[in-house]
């Protein structure tokens, strides 16, 4: 009997359960190998076999660990490790601080059109990833539906035959002892994002009650009808799903997002200091945007993150001062603007001056001129 502080596998002990499902009970653990802390829980055995059909549970449990553990896709847990302990088999996988989806619905009530559409997606793309691996899910449903405290979505339970589907998301075939596939894998979607909008599952709890018409669905309406056929050749494919519900949320990228788990965190508005406020000099009073570093995480209800409100922050009032003590207030230097008439008075006198430096010039040239003509007068004079 497995229990806190138990050893599994030599390696991982386990903390405390963190979990429960059909198959079992889901534990927080530590990796005392490579020091990290992991989902473990155990795979379902039937219990009484014979020993030699007993053998062969085990290792039908190993290879659909193994299976899982070749899926990689961000909307599908990870899968570490598959080890035998004893007459058990462990399934270790990457812990996400999460939430079932049914738990999630049962505390927030349904979800709209356009976030269950948005959630499709992210089930569709990785259950597509699944198929192509040539893997089939076999137990999808709200139960192994991770909605992560972070706002991600994972999928577990890959390929695990665990204690089988939920009646009320297993596909017709199935229940008259079809083998699982793509096919039905595409009805329990359909199935499970039924439940998300309407809050209870198509066809009853037991999956034999007569079709209950949606009628919260909107426009995700249609894409379920044709998920929930019961002829699984007239159901569509994977890649068909996802393409019809990305349709469905093209342009409402807001009203489809779907909220983290995690309780939000209090937030500290941004603030600036008052300046001082000189007296009798009213100021408007100063809005203070939030800090764009600060990350605001939206409420736990299923509907659009909200945009933080503006922060006022009032000023405080100028102290009351007495008459005969206040300074008079400086008042700016006036620039000087000379007159029209003074404006023109000192082109003239400009231009006088002008006149005058022009007068200089010429007479020095005409003096150095004249000085020059006597020069040559008196040399000629003199040799003649």
């Amino acid at each position: 009997m497995s229990s806190e502080g138990s050893i599994v596998g030599e390696r991982y002990r386990l903390d405390q359960p963190i979990g429960r499902g059909r198959a079992g009970i889901v534990w927080l653990a530590f990796d005392t190998r490579l020091f990290r802390t992991v989902a473990i829980k155990r795979m379902y055995l039937p219990v009484g076999l014979p020993p030699d059909r007993a053998e062969q549970a085990r290792a039908m449990a190993m290879e659909e660990g193994k299976a899982a553990a070749r899926i990689d896709h961000p909307c599908a847990i990870t899968v570490y490790d598959v080890l035998p302990d004893g007459q058990d088999v462990w399934l270790v996988m990457e812990y996400i601080p999460s939430r079932g989806m049914s738990v999630f619905l049962a505390e927030h009530g349904r979800l709209t059109p356009e976030q269950a559409a948005f959630l499709g997606i992210q089930l569709g793309d990785a259950m597509a990833s699944i198929h192509s691996a040539g893997i089939v899910h076999r137990t999808l449903e709200p139960n192994t539906v991770l909605l992560a405290d972070d706002g991600s979505v994972k999928l577990t339970d890959i390929g695990i035959t665990g204690g089988g589907p939920h009646a009320a998301y297993r596909a017709p075939e199935v229940a008259r002892g079809a083998p699982p596939s793509a096919a039905a894998d595409v009805f329990s979607l359909g199935a499970t994002l039924y439940t998300a909008v309407e809050g209870v599952p198509p066809f009853g709890d037991d999956g034999q009650s007569p079709e209950r018409p949606p009628e919260n669905a909107g426009p995700l309406t249609g894409a379920l009808q044709k998920m929930l056929r019961a002829d699984p050749a007239a159901r569509p494919t994977m890649d068909d799903t996802v393409h019809a519900l990305k349709a469905i949320t093209l342009g409402r990228e807001q009203t489809a997002f779907i909220p983290p788990t995690a309780p939000a965190l209090p937030t500290v508005p941004a603030s600036r200091p008052v300046p001082a406020q000189q007296p009798n000099v009213p100021e408007p009073t100063q809005q203070i945007q939030p800090d764009a570093t600060q990350q605001i995480r939206p409420q736990q209800q299923p509907a659009p993150l909200m945009q933080l409100p503006v922060q006022q922050v009032p000023q405080a009032p100028a102290p009351a001062q007495p008459m005969q003590s206040m300074q008079p207030m400086q008042q700016p230097t006036a620039r000087y603007t000379p007159t029209p008439a003074q404006q023109t008075a000192s082109a003239q006198a400009a231009a006088r001056e002008k006149a005058a430096a022009r007068r200089r010039i010429i007479l020095t040239v005409a003096a150095i001129l004249c000085a020059i003509l006597i020069g040559i007068g008196v040399s000629q004079l003199l040799f003649v």
